[in-house]
């Protein structure tokens, strides 16, 4: 498509990231670029204090009147890092003001919820049982229908410690959110973690005036009831039908401000997001077993990404977005890709990802 592009980097003077790690690092970033897949990327290396690394490539969106580069400050939608970012900092946030327990049963807070034995811990841990996906934007008209059937879907399973990874679990944790703070998840959101964090990109449904500067994602995928090219709106089919904004999915942001993000759980005194105690118990394992650890909401034991120390967490989206946190090297990875766009290759897309975490992070002799 366009192997001419070329590799964009920016490494801090002082960065802890050896000349070893960056050549390699490089050369995954190049053949990406001479191969055109993913279509674009930004990668981000952050401490707690400063950003140690950062590159950038590729075509944003592709598009007969002419392809738009990436640049350092593209917008991606996060997709499934929405389920980290947003919804699971927000249930840890709300317990922390003793608005409620991870304990509570979800009924508690979901007026319609059947079954009395999901609790919300069940739903951060995707131990309740529920269906890992049902397309609901394909079979019901309006928000309101696709609650009713997201309630109905919920009467079958049962909560325990098997791990079933489901968007519905998040969902409900949306609804379950605003029912405690009377406040939409997005508003929620931007008063809660955005704002305070100094983010200007980290948000859901962001302004159509930004959409030149906004990934594209698929054409002709699945996730519409038309054929269409997603850009600038939301990828996932369910998120986009309730508006835009879900516990699941809905948020984009650019490389740095998710870095700020990253930066608030790796040192939470300097940046207060959550509570050390908070972000240890996240942390820390509550359900499952590899290649699907899990503590509250976060994957744990990342493998197949590189020798990642114990205690590292992290997340993955499926437009090709990742986020890693490495507490004890003081070190978190941003990595956003539009990997879905023109068309998904999702093997590709997580080769794509190990390749880069393991050269960041190599097997020591």
């Amino acid at each position: 498509m366009t192997p001419s592009l070329p590799l964009n980097l920016a490494i801090a003077p002082d960065s802890p990231l050896d000349s070893n790690t960056v050549s390699r690092v490089t050369k995954v970033l190049l053949t990406a670029i001479r191969e055109s897949f993913p279509a674009s990327f930004n990668v981000g290396v952050f401490s707690s204090s400063e950003t140690l690394f950062r590159a950038w490539g590729g075509v944003a969106t592709y598009r007969d009147e002419g392809n738009i580069e990436a640049n350092s400050a593209t917008l991606y939608d996060l997709a499934s890092l929405t389920k980290v970012v947003a919804t699971t900092t927000l249930v840890l946030w709300l317990a922390e003001q003793s608005k409620w327990s991870i304990s509570d049963p979800i009924k508690q807070w979901v007026p319609g919820f059947a079954r009395d034995d999901v609790t919300l811990e069940h739903l951060l841990t995707h131990t309740s049982g529920l269906i890992a996906h049902i397309p609901f934007f394909a079979l019901y008209d309006t928000p309101r229908a696709i609650r009713r059937a997201v309630l109905e879907e919920s009467r079958n399973g049962v909560a325990g410690d098997h791990v079933t990874y489901s968007d519905l679990n998040f969902m409900l944790l949306g609804w379950a959110i605003e029912r405690c703070t009377h406040t939409s998840l997005d508003r929620l959101f931007t008063e809660v973690i955005a704002t305070p964090l100094g983010t200007r990109t980290l948000r859901y449904r962001p302004s159509w005036k930004l959409r030149s500067n906004i990934a594209a994602t698929e054409l002709d995928g699945d996730q519409r009831r038309t054929e269409q090219l997603v850009w600038g709106d939301v990828h996932d089919g369910n998120a986009w039908a309730l508006g835009g904004v879900a516990g699941h999915a809905g948020l984009f942001s650019s490389v740095d401000d998710l870095g700020l993000f990253a930066q608030a759980l790796l040192d939470p005194r300097r940046h207060h997001l959550l509570s050390t105690a908070s972000i240890r118990e996240m942390s820390t394992r509550h359900a499952g077993r590899q290649p699907d650890v899990r503590g509250l909401g976060w994957k744990l034991k990342p493998r197949e990404l590189g020798h990642w120390p114990e205690g590292t967490f992290w997340h993955t989206g499926f437009t090709g977005t990742s986020l890693l946190i490495d507490p004890k090297d003081d070190l978190s990875v941003v990595l956003l890709c539009n990997a879905v766009h023109p068309t998904r290759q999702l093997e590709r897309q997580a080769a794509f990802r190990s390749s880069v975490h393991k050269a960041l992070r190599a097997e020591k002799a």
